[in-house]
């Protein structure tokens, strides 16, 4: 026992024959034989089942309601890291507002308190049903406030604007459970003075606009929590059926997550691959031609700066890769080689004025006076 309430196991039993857990949400008005009923069902469906037990002012304090929360949840979490399984909520009466809203509320990461991500995940990932029991419960009505309405706060001025506030909140938050994804189980009459059809219906409305899976069975006969005495075939068949559904969406569920793991594993691969061919790739355009086979171009700095003084068109016809020529050579002691150099050499280079005046390519280059040599500028290379 603790503040806010109870949270122990009716049935956990360690056997692979267990089909899921079942998390029944109750109020400490809801006697121990009573809660006990449901949880023999429940096992004798192939289901554990972990019970909460809430105290009325759970609905006004929301720490308690809070405290509560947690200490459910992280005994979940740590029965789901041993082996997970489907996870089926069962609400009785008015004990979603006492504890249940605040646990949608913590995995789906509503409000500063928030369990840590793993958990989270968990928890959402295994929830795969809802059932309510004569519930939800209207609590800015006059009657059920009345019902639900601790003496203290009755006391306070304006009690109706204070419950009208309350219930806001929790209404918003039971609709949020949509998100889940995961199919709802209702289980009413219109006998039921506490959890009145209208309001059941408007609540199954509500769900049904946000695109909800829901199946309500109503009963003409029963009372307030009275459906499963009254209707026990009947009651153990719909609940049943449920539980295989949520089974089945458990298993689909799981299923697809695989299958987006497997394909994230895939495209990280694949983004991986594509990176490193790309690092190949420049890694092969960086080589510089050294050899008269190479077929790689690489404008140098110099070029790129004397390329801006061309127009555009030369610049993509100078960045175009083209394979290096391989130049004919002559022999320098054939007799043609002889004759060029005869011819192209001078031989009195007295009063020629020789000095270094620029460079080309980091290579220096020499002028003369007449700026010229047998026609050719001396900027140029020689044909020959």
């Amino acid at each position: 026992m603790m503040g806010g309430g109870s949270v122990y196991w009716g049935r956990k039993e360690k056997s692979k024959r267990v089909k899921g857990i079942v998390v029944m949400f109750a109020w400490v008005s809801i006697h121990e034989k009573h809660l006990l009923n449901y949880v023999d069902l429940f096992s004798s469906l192939g289901w554990n089942s972990l019970v909460s037990r809430a105290d009325f002012l759970n609905v006004y304090y929301a720490d308690r309601a809070m405290s509560l929360a947690f200490v459910l949840l992280n005994e979940l979490i740590e029965e789901l890291k041993i082996r997970t399984c489907p996870v089926v909520f069962v609400a009785f009466s008015g004990s979603p507002k006492a504890c249940m809203y605040k646990v949608f509320q913590i995995i789906q990461g509503i409000g500063e308190a928030q369990l840590n991500l793993d958990g989270s995940h968990l928890v959402r990932n295994c929830i795969s049903g809802q059932i309510y029991d004569s519930s939800p419960v209207d609590f800015a009505s006059d009657l059920n406030a009345r019902f639900t309405l601790h003496p203290s706060i009755r006391k306070m001025p304006g009690p109706s604007k204070l419950v009208s506030w309350i219930a806001k909140g929790y209404w918003q938050t039971l609709y949020s459970s949509v998100d889940l994804d995961a199919p709802y189980l209702i289980l009413c009459s219109e006998n039921d003075d506490l959890a009145s059809y209208p309001v059941i219906n408007n609540f199954t409305e509500c769900l049904q606009d946000r695109g909800a899976d829901i199946k309500v069975v109503k009963w003409d006969g029963s009372t307030h929590l009275e459906h499963y005495k009254h209707y026990p075939i009947r009651y153990r068949a719909v609940v049943a059926s449920f539980l295989e559904k949520a089974t089945s969406v458990y298993s689909h569920r799981i299923k697809k997550l695989g299958e987006t793991n497997g394909l994230h594993d895939e495209i990280s691969e694949l983004i991986f691959n594509l990176q490193k061919a790309t690092v190949n790739s420049n890694q092969s355009l960086r080589r510089v031609a050294v050899g008269p086979s190479d077929h790689f171009f690489l404008p140098s700095s110099a070029e790129c700066h004397n390329g801006r003084e061309t127009n555009s068109k030369q610049d993509e016809q100078r960045e175009q890769p083209f394979s290096l020529p391989v130049p004919p050579t002559i022999n320098a002691h054939s007799i043609l080689g002889q004759i060029l150099f005869d011819a192209c050499v001078p031989k009195n280079i007295e009063g020629w004025d020789i000095r270094f005046s620029g460079c080309v390519k980091g290579q220096p280059f020499s002028s003369d006076r007449r700026s010229s040599f047998l026609g050719i500028k001396s900027s140029r290379r020689s044909r020959l």
